[in-house]
């Protein structure tokens, strides 16, 4: 069955942002906003969701050509008006987010970024998930939904960095869904500087989201904001 999603111009759909007001879901809701995207932000906190997308607006808008429309509201609200939900919560709450979610996120594309860090003395590691990955995870808790993993690679802080009008990188995009992954990698496209990589099927989600860690012991060590670069594509 094709999504409403699936079956749309990638610029007409309403996007939202769970865990929206968290420095991952933030910069991107600014980033598409800017390019006028309809975003919508959630939390579990939709008074926090509606400041922070009124925020958001105002410095998408200075960047913006066009219309900005953000809104806030919480995530269930959210998870429901939106056409494709972006998943940016803490992973510690991810898998209890996602269960209270899975009626109003039925036939839709969800996006998964979240990636399954801890930190130690020795820096950044990743945590094991017995799903196999943070991405398999939200396909068991959503099964009526077409799941992607993609946008584990891109700095919060660059996203939310509009002075930069342009982020040079590229989105490296999993799922067993060509339709729903076509879809991602042209919202990844939308953003200037980046591209959406189909890298494989949801099995292969595991060693993209562990890529960042190793993305975050580079900005550590040469004090940068690392992405990742597809060559010859």
């Amino acid at each position: 069955m094709t999504t409403a999603a699936e079956s749309r111009p990638v610029e007409d759909l309403v996007v939202g942002v769970l865990g929206g007001t968290g420095p991952q879901g933030r910069g991107l809701a600014v980033r598409l906003a800017a390019v006028g995207q309809r975003v919508l932000l959630g939390s579990r906190d939709a008074d926090r969701a509606r400041e922070v997308a009124e925020e958001v607006a105002g410095r998408a808008a200075t960047v913006s050509g066009g219309e900005v429309s953000v809104q806030g509201g919480s995530n269930l609200d959210v998870a429901g008006a939106a056409d494709l939900a972006i998943v940016a919560v803490p992973y510690a709450g991810h898998a209890a987010t996602l269960a209270e979610l899975a009626a109003p996120l039925a036939g839709k594309v969800v996006v998964d970024c979240v990636v399954p860090m801890g930190f130690d003395e020795l820096g950044a590691f990743v945590l094991d998930v017995e799903e196999g990955s943070v991405t398999q995870q939200a396909a068991a808790l959503l099964p009526d939904s077409d799941v992607v993993g993609a946008f584990h690679h891109l700095s919060a802080r660059l996203l939310e960095d509009l002075s930069q009008p342009t982020i040079d990188g590229d989105v490296m995009v999993v799922g067993d869904v060509r339709a729903a992954t076509d879809t991602v990698q042209a919202l990844a496209g939308r953003l200037p500087g980046m591209r959406g990589i189909y890298a494989g099927r949801l099995r292969n989600a595991r060693q993209v989201e562990a890529l960042t860690i190793n993305l975050v012991s580079v900005n550590r060590r040469y004090k940068a904001h690392a992405g990742i670069r597809v060559t010859d594509v």
